[in-house]
């Protein structure tokens, strides 16, 4: 309770100052009194979404929109602030310097000046209007990406392969069903020789995409449409009413899932074939650091198939590759992993900038990197989780061809 207390403090403080910005660009009291009634609805639909009962962790799109809405409010007031508080100690300093110049017997302090709560206000509507549009068309601004990475020991018959990946679905925040056809178009329109999922089809429960199943069962590839199971995908964040009903969640999700036509590698391996030739496809269970689960399972993955065959491993949290594979005496080709969203905020001009506050927890974060000859593409997810939106890191569709022949200095 005390946390709380301490949060509706901050956000009362918070939300008085920005209006002090409010308050010196405008006379009208039908302003203020509409500042003052946004900020009081959206804690109070952020306090009756988060404090009323729930299932544990549950993150229902009502929830994620009264949280997007607290964040793009306090965001706004967190930019005025700076400004008007640089003002005040100014206006403090003045006034003292006033008080003790003159032997003025009263304390004067200058009032505010306009122009600064305009300048206050009008950085603030930056950031403002960028989560707003997040959450209205930013988390339907498909990207689809496209690389190709060369390989000197790719087998013959895959030059020119082209995978398309995905990751990262959250089924249980759709929330339009002709925006994510959309997607779902974008990724048959890539025509590639295989589709990979690399996990967390759900936030939660299974039923989450049960609306979605015959859309996303429309995906086909040649050699077929492969997953792997992400850290959201096993009900961990829900409270369930016993250990079987949680079990019986995932028995019904991997299912849902042969329904579609995904064929899931658990700690388990196939072989493409193609011309006479041949690749492993390895998927592992999730294993991440920093408390995630670590039901990835490398040797039991690869039993079936042999050490020195090209590999491709689909692992839902990149920090597997970070940790384990990278280490690991088998060389993985191309590991493909989701997970972290790009956070779903920041900015990126291919060729030029890619940033996010998620690189200060995850290392390999969004998009490819090599580390010893070995390839991890971090694909920045479809679906979106939390902030019900996305500003400046877009949702992803991958596709990646295999070229053979010697990597260009």
């Amino acid at each position: 309770m005390l946390r709380w207390i301490i949060f509706i403090a901050f956000y009362s403080f918070i939300s008085f100052y920005g209006f002090q910005a409010v308050k010196t660009l405008t006379k009208h009291n039908w302003i203020y009194y509409v500042f003052f009634g946004v900020a009081i609805i959206i804690l109070g639909n952020f306090l009756y979404q988060f404090l009323s009962s729930s299932e544990g962790r549950v993150l229902t799109p009502a929830k994620s929109y009264a949280f997007g809405f607290l964040i793009t409010f306090i965001v706004f007031n967190l930019v005025v602030i700076p400004i008007l508080l640089g003002e005040d100690i100014m206006r403090l300093v003045l006034g003292l310097y006033d008080r003790v110049a003159t032997s003025k017997e009263s304390f004067y302090m200058p009032s505010r000046r306009k122009f600064v709560s305009t300048i206050a206000i009008g950085l603030a509507a930056v950031p403002f209007t960028a989560l707003l549009y997040g959450m209205y068309k930013g988390k339907y601004n498909y990207k689809v990406l496209k690389y190709t990475l060369t390989f000197d020991d790719l087998p013959e018959g895959f030059d020119g392969y082209k995978i398309t990946q995905i990751s990262d679905i959250h089924s249980g925040s759709f929330d339009n069903h002709e925006k994510i056809k959309y997607g779902v178009d974008l990724i048959k329109e890539q025509a590639s020789d295989i589709i990979l999922f690399t996990g967390d089809l759900v936030n939660n429960k299974y039923e989450e995409m049960l609306p979605w199943k015959s859309l996303f069962g429309t995906l086909k590839a040649p050699d077929g449409v492969y997953s792997v199971l992400g850290n959201h995908d096993y009900g961990d964040y829900v409270d369930w009413d016993s250990t079987e009903d949680k079990e019986k969640n995932l028995e019904n999700l991997k299912a849902l899932q042969k329904e579609m036509g995904f064929e899931m590698l658990n700690n388990d391996s196939r072989y493409i074939e193609r011309n006479g030739d041949r690749i492993a496809l390895v998927g592992v269970e999730n294993w991440g650091a920093g408390g995630f689960k670590k039901a990835g399972d490398l040797k039991k993955a690869t039993e079936k198939i042999n050490k020195d065959d090209f590999k491709i491993l689909m692992s839902h949290d990149p920090s597997h590759w970070e940790q384990k594979v990278i280490q690991d005496p088998d060389h993985y080709h191309l590991t493909l992993s989701g997970h972290t969203h790009g956070m779903q905020f920041g900015i990126e001009i291919p060729g030029w900038v890619k940033w996010s506050p998620i690189k200060w927890r995850y290392k390999y974060w969004a998009g490819v990197y090599e580390v010893n000859g070995r390839y991890i593409n971090v694909n920045r997810g479809f679906g979106y989780l939390g902030y019900p939106g996305r500003v400046g890191i877009w949702p992803e569709i991958t596709v990646i061809e295999l070229k053979k022949g010697t990597k260009s200095a």
